[in-house]
């Protein structure tokens, strides 16, 4: 098999080791047949910032050009951070590594890597560079940082179900300015329904005599109280913590705020949507070289099945959780909007298919929006909500057929029916 990388390293890494394996030529003997001998060196290091870097000096000892790892949880990280600046290090996806069954140890790992990347059978990962990594940071922290508020809103809403409160009965939301003076209350002792319906506001005043109904529970502060309060604070944190980093995304999204603009011209693309796909997807479109491989890359289209002639149904590749949760969300307020394709092309799909389908399209439609957004840095181009019509119109229709005669090589001249 041809050797396409003459100086190689193959690195099996854990969370506190890495085995390293070189791969490089030897003394120019050969085995009879022609090629020249390759010499396999092994060595064992910690994973620390002082072992890594003895694992630089290594690779730079054997004047190694390219290595190979495995993307194992995140303890790939230190090591591809602390040596992406000294050589060509490729993340390789784990599915692509599979070795003989029988031979698992740390060394026969390093040393398949090494061997795939020295005769070109795998591809690299696709890993960000370090402002998108660090935007990427921000964004699912941010998305961690909400769905916990979620969560423990549901967990107060179970203690007052328990304690007889049937506020979100009432009102819309549970911690709105009413809400959370109706709470803050409760767990100061008043039980009376009547003073806790007085602290409505706004358009919930009108709900009062209901309130009143709702509200008169069987609410303990001796009990109740120590949760609902635990509680409260959590939220406080959290709402302090994302306001924390929302600061932080701003400050780290002012060089790309061209593109988030662009970007935001997408229906169904709000800021934090925008900033979500920009972290996942980058701001470089030249490392998907068509956006087919961009939506092929991260999940969004069926995958490929063929075999004997006959496809089958394709299961669709794993992605990023964090793109495809942005995406979703995306997708439903772009099938909410008005008078744009991207409404029109969910509704079509919808009525035969159903709405998971619908949305799964859509998501798919608003990924390939982005790249060519990106790519060809250009607002957005609705294509109408009768595109679909106006593609298998008969002038649409009669230009194709015109455009493949000519393609043939024939003249065409067309005539009105007589």
């Amino acid at each position: 098999m041809d050797v396409v990388v003459d100086r190689c390293a193959g690195l099996d890494v854990h969370r506190d080791t890495v085995v390293a394996t070189v791969r490089a030529p030897g003394d120019g003997s050969g085995d009879g047949s022609g090629r020249s001998r390759r010499v396999q060196h092994t060595r064992t290091f910690a994973t620390t910032t002082v072992g890594i870097t003895a694992l630089g000096g290594w690779l730079a000892e054997h004047r190694v050009t390219r290595a190979g790892m495995e993307s194992t949880g995140v303890y790939w990280k230190p090591v591809y951070y602390l040596l992406e600046d000294q050589l060509e290090v490729w993340l390789i996806n784990a599915e692509h590594l599979h070795n003989v069954p029988g031979r698992k140890t740390d060394v026969a790992d390093s040393a398949w890597i090494a061997q795939m990347v020295e005769h070109g059978l795998v591809r690299p990962s696709f890993v960000p560079p370090p402002p998108i990594r660090e935007l990427r940071d921000l964004t699912r922290h941010r998305r961690t940082l909400v769905e916990e508020r979620t969560r423990v809103v549901q967990r107060l809403e179970k203690i007052l179900q328990d304690a007889g409160i049937k506020l979100t009965s009432v009102a819309s939301a549970l911690l709105t300015k009413s809400g959370r003076a109706i709470l803050d209350a409760l767990l100061a002792g008043q039980a009376d329904p009547d003073a806790l319906a007085e602290l409505a506001r706004g358009r919930l005043r009108a709900k009062i005599p209901a309130l009143r109904e709702a509200l008169a529970g069987r609410f303990r502060v001796a009990h109740h109280g120590v949760l609902v309060a635990q509680m409260l604070a959590h939220v406080d944190f959290l709402d302090a913590a994302i306001v924390e980093v929302d600061t932080h995304l701003a400050r780290a999204t002012e060089p790309f705020a061209a593109t988030l603009k662009r970007v935001r011209t997408i229906p169904g693309v709000s800021v934090k949507t925008a900033i979500a796909l920009l972290a996942e997807c980058g701001a470089d479109m030249s490392v998907f070289p068509t956006a087919a491989h961009l939506a092929s890359w991260a999940g969004i289209c069926p995958g490929n099945n063929t075999s004997g002639g006959r496809s089958r149904t394709g299961r669709t590749r794993h992605g990023s959780v964090a793109l495809r949760t942005a995406l979703t969300e995306a997708a439903h307020a772009a099938a909410r909007t008005k008078n744009t394709y991207l409404a029109a092309h969910h509704a079509h799909i919808r009525t035969r298919r159903g709405l998971p389908k619908a949305i799964g399209a859509t998501r798919h439609d608003l990924l390939i929006a982005y790249w060519h957004v990106v790519h060809d840095q250009v607002d957005y181009a609705d294509l109408g909500p009768d595109w679909a019509q106006r593609r298998r119109s008969t002038e649409h229709r009669t230009r194709r057929l015109v455009h493949q005669l000519e393609q043939l090589g024939h003249k065409v001249t067309l005539e009105p029916p007589g």
